[in-house]
């Protein structure tokens, strides 16, 4: 018996030129192991990218290598010494390497408890806790503030938006194209803004001038500018990213340092690095479980129906267009 996995075999500057679908045999798990059937994977494209680059510097990377982070299954078998799972039960990890993958067997501690294989547990076990810790931990929002979000209809930003309203914020959603605009209004976004049709630099100006309280980017250049000129007093920019340097070297900038813009507000620049809060996720689980399962927050996914290993590289490739609306998965049943 066989299973197939995504293995990373040369660096290259794309995910599909760098890795290939190979069959391992199967084995039963060793004490301490569980081995599972996965049902479902998440996507993270750029993060896939810079692995296939060799440029993720909290990475070390020995070829060859699996890789993915995100899935979720049901336990196919137990080895000895595993007390807290049993055959059937399903579970989710966002351990690197265990997410390209039809089967995965490792140690228990390496995975965790879910209400069910479907996708919307998955996630919320991974990116939904991204955006919680980087609306609460980071940004420390507070009801009443405004939220900025950029890229507020994407896996990560739709559930930030959602999140922050849960909150009580007032929530300012930056987004481009009518489909996406829709979806957080739909979320409930008291200002959504088209970076397509409309400049962001420019509305918030008008309409929110030095009066974003947190405000979360991961897509970076203009639209973390325009957050910064626009942060209030004791405001928190959150830096979660910054996709506009993927592809090239980043943007060289010459302007006045950005301690003349943070200074006199007494503001502040933070970094977010969900993988640096590990400490903080088992928490923020429990609390994303909760309000999924009282109905107070929902998952949008991507529409297009990728299926398989094979259809991994065409989701990565989706996100990477910047075309994607919510949460992209790869159905990996049967």
């Amino acid at each position: 018996m066989t299973d197939r996995a995504i293995r990373l075999t040369r660096f290259a500057r794309s995910f599909r030129a760098a890795t290939e679908i190979v069959d391992l045999p199967s084995r039963a798990p060793g004490p301490g192991e569980i081995a599972v059937r996965n049902h479902w994977c998440g996507v993270n494209a750029i993060f896939d990218t810079q692995i296939a680059r060799n440029a993720v510097d909290y990475v070390t990377i020995t070829l060859p290598s699996f890789t993915g982070v995100e899935s979720i299954g049901r336990i196919e078998a137990v080895g000895a010494e595993v007390e807290n799972f049993t055959i059937g039960d399903a579970v989710a990890t966002v351990r690197f390497g265990g997410g390209y993958r039809q089967a995965n067997i490792g140690p228990a501690s390496q995975f965790i408890a879910v209400p069910g294989p479907e996708p919307e547990w998955l996630a919320l076990a991974s990116t939904g806790v991204s955006a919680l810790l980087a609306l609460d931990h980071v940004g420390q929002a507070k009801p009443g503030e405004t939220v900025a979000v950029s890229a507020a209809a994407g896996g990560l930003g739709h559930l930030i938006v959602q999140l922050a309203k849960i909150r009580g914020c007032h929530v300012v959603a930056v987004c481009g194209g009518p489909d996406k605009t829709a979806l957080a209004n739909s979320l409930g976004a008291d200002r959504v803004i088209d970076y397509r049709r409309e400049s962001v630099a420019d509305i918030l100006n008008a309409e929110f001038k030095d009066g974003l309280d947190v405000a979360i980017d991961t897509v970076g250049g203009a639209i973390f500018d325009a957050f910064l000129d626009n942060i209030a007093v004791h405001g928190r920019l959150v830096a979660g990213g910054a996709a506009t340097d993927l592809e090239d070297r980043p943007e060289q900038v010459t302007a006045p340092r950005i301690v003349h813009k943070l200074y006199y507000k007494a503001a502040s620049v933070r970094g977010f690095m969900n993988g640096r809060l590990t400490e903080h996720w088992p928490a923020a689980r429990e609390k994303l479980f909760a309000l999924h399962a009282a109905g107070r927050i929902t998952v949008a996914f991507d529409e297009p129906g990728f299926k398989g290993l094979n259809g991994v590289y065409d989701a990565v490739e989706r996100l990477l267009s910047g075309h994607s609306i919510g949460k992209v998965l790869v159905d990996l049943r049967g």
